[in-house]
């Protein structure tokens, strides 16, 4: 069974864009009593199986970013977790008189996304001025009725090879979203507590980089990361875990997280990806890529 956004009466999600359908992204917007738009950003993976992006994937970004634009402008607070191009776009001026809360461009960030943060607030003061901008790392906000609540810098990951990123709490009466942005699991037991301190009644995670087991992640960060998910089932009151982003870049993922499907299944939490939760068949464009060129040939 598929549950929809009456998982929360009071939170009201729309993912804009996500891996499960077609573009790396976990974009969404929250409607509380204030509307909040977390990770303005979407891109392609620039090879997969040696191939380029299919048409099918260009024409998924176009769209991507037209409806992130198009959500911006309703939006009065925008959230950056880190510099990514994916988790944020860095030359348009979709930011304009907004608040606008992003991660640290100074500390615990690489070499990478220093550069990147760089040029985007020289952008912003430029060209495109928000109506304020706050440092979210480890912060608490509050707008209105709602609670916005930033996670330390966590790495991306389950080293700071690739530097840090910010998870979110949105918090509006009773109940809470969590946007588990790129911790890719999670890996770490900083992460994993995190998340379990903020209660969670939804949450959107970047899950573990499968297609990457035994080559560029170990064994090790695999096993640890399902140990986490299921005491983030075991210990809180979620109600459904959406598995999103570096996870469903392989297909056969649900083979390979067994024990926490089962976990979810006892403690009856659903289980989705982000096209799922909204009631659509997720379509892996980036995964399906080889296919999709064989077809077309």
């Amino acid at each position: 069974m598929i549950r929809d956004v009456a998982d929360m009466k009071d939170i009201k999600l729309k993912f804009l864009a996500c891996d499960s359908l077609g573009v790396r992204s976990i974009a969404t917007f929250v409607e509380t009593d204030k509307k909040i738009l977390i990770d303005p950003g979407a891109a392609l993976g620039p090879s997969r199986y040696g191939l380029p992006p299919t048409p099918q994937e260009l024409n998924a970004l176009d769209n991507a970013i037209d409806k992130i634009k198009w959500y911006a402008q309703r939006s009065q607070i925008i959230t950056i977790s880190h510099y990514h191009y994916d988790h944020y776009i860095p030359d348009e001026c979709i930011y304009k008189n907004k608040t606008l809360l992003i991660k640290d461009p100074k500390n615990n960030i690489n070499k990478s996304q220093t550069k990147r943060s760089a040029e985007f607030l020289s952008f912003l003061s430029n060209e495109c001025e928000p109506k304020k901008i706050d440092i979210a790392d480890s912060e608490r906000f509050k707008f209105g009725k709602t609670v916005l609540e930033f996670s330390p810098p966590m790495f991306h990951g389950g080293s700071d090879r690739l530097g840090y990123v910010l998870m979110l709490a949105v918090k509006y009466k009773k109940e809470v979203f969590v946007h588990g942005s790129d911790v890719q699991g999670p890996q770490t037991d900083d992460a994993t507590e995190w998340i379990i301190s903020q209660r969670p009644d939804v949450m959107v995670l970047s899950g573990f980089p499968t297609i990457f087991l035994g080559w560029k992640m170990s064994k090790k960060n695999f096993e640890k990361s399902n140990q986490n998910l299921i005491r983030i089932i075991k210990e809180t009151k979620i109600k459904t875990l959406i598995l999103e982003h570096h996870i469903v870049r392989d297909l056969y993922y649900k083979n390979k997280i067994v024990p926490v499907l089962k976990e979810a299944e006892q403690n009856n939490v659903n289980v989705v990806t982000s096209a799922e939760f909204m009631g659509k068949k997720p379509t892996f464009l980036e995964a399906r890529r080889k296919e999709l060129w064989k077809e077309m040939k």
